[in-house]
């Protein structure tokens, strides 16, 4: 998968950007706060109307405008694709691919998929389980469409299922529709914690040898899937995975209206990382932290190539300059195939690199 040219308009700090990539390596160089991760930003965007670092989507529209527009020429598949996001503020977001307007983001799925890894990555293994969620998310919705809309419809039924509980017990009545949103709640779940429980198998087969290799073989990488206690065995098909979810939903019915929260179901899944037998949240150093969370992101780049047949695009956000001269060899050995953006500050950085073109951006232009 290739991104041959980009084109942006009142994309973050980018006022207007085109620019056409090497299939190779591109380096994008320049100081802090220039636009550098914006433009990575761009391009991830396009492979799943998802953002790394935005919740809303107006958030990457430029300040005192109404839209944002992002347009990638991509070759996938033994053809080429045109890809387009427009970005109206207030008003969501329209999609297309080669000219026909898309009704969901699932319908990008495999057209353009992406790997992104940058300093913010490190939550992946320190923060709380909404980010390692979000990992997950991020992933699984490029390889599958149905994934998409599960969990789509899934955070609707989540926030309606909300409400209910938070009115109640002032408005009775609504306990009348909560029955019906927990089975649509379970039977959607069910979809979710399968697909995630899958792909974090595959995680499991792929990571832990990057991991030892980073780490010279000093370190272990274990990974765990923990969702809803009712379910021993997440890889079974979503029609045996309901029944255990509904029984998990009537133990918990209780605590539920009680708290008026919302506590059963896969939106408190989390992805286990221990390192040596120990959790890697809490125990883990800066620099395991950070060999850890690029091992997840390499295997889920292996993951792409296998599913796909075709590298996907790798995003390195100042990735390097965080490494010690020996790991920063082995990422760059290991990236070998597929195209890859890194951002740095100098454009030595460049060294170590077979081909490519570098970039040097400026306050939201190419210099």
């Amino acid at each position: 998968m290739i991104v041959k040219k980009l084109e942006l308009d009142f994309f973050r700090n980018y006022s207007h950007l085109e620019a056409e990539f090497d299939p190779r390596v591109n380096l994008i160089y320049g100081d802090n706060a220039q636009g550098k991760t914006n433009l990575l930003e761009a391009v991830a965007y396009l492979s799943a109307a998802r953002s790394h670092r935005a919740r809303y989507d107006r958030e990457m529209i430029m300040l005192d405008v109404d839209s944002a527009f992002v347009k990638g020429e991509v070759f996938s598949r033994d053809r080429d694709f045109t890809l387009e996001a427009r970005l109206l503020r207030g008003k969501g977001r329209q999609l297309w691919s080669n000219g026909v307007k898309l009704k969901t983001a699932g319908e990008l799925a495999g057209i353009l998929n992406t790997v992104l890894f940058c300093p913010e990555d490190l939550s992946l293994i320190r923060a709380g389980s909404e980010e390692r969620r979000r990992f997950l998310d991020g992933a699984i919705c490029q390889l599958r469409p149905r994934y998409t809309q599960a969990l789509a419809e899934y955070s609707r039924l989540y926030g309606h299922k909300t409400r209910i509980l938070r009115d109640w017990q002032e408005n009775p009545s609504l306990l009348q529709m909560l029955d019906d949103f927990s089975l649509r709640m379970a039977q959607t779940g069910a979809v979710i914690i399968h697909y995630r429980a899958h792909f974090i198998k595959r995680l499991r087969e792929r990571a832990p040898a990057i991991h030892a290799n980073f780490s010279g073989g000093r370190e272990e990488l274990e990974l765990r899937y923990q969702t809803v206690s009712t379910v021993n065995d997440p890889l079974m098909r979503p029609r045996e995975l309901l029944p255990l979810l509904l029984e998990h939903q009537e133990k918990h019915r209780q605590a539920e209206l009680d708290s008026r929260q919302c506590l059963s179901g896969p939106h408190k899944d989390d992805l286990m990382v221990d390192i040596g037998g120990k959790n890697a949240k809490t125990y883990a150093s800066q620099g395991q932290t950070r060999t850890a969370a690029l091992s997840l992101k390499l295997a889920q780049r292996e993951i792409f190539q296998e599913e796909t047949g075709e590298w996907p695009v790798l995003l390195l956000d100042d990735v390097l300059s965080e490494l010690d001269p020996k790991r920063q060899s082995f990422v760059l050995n290991r990236i070998q195939g597929g195209q890859v953006f890194i951002t740095c500050c100098e454009e030595e950085k460049l060294e170590g690199l077979e081909g490519g073109k570098a970039f040097h951006i400026q306050n939201g232009r190419l210099m």
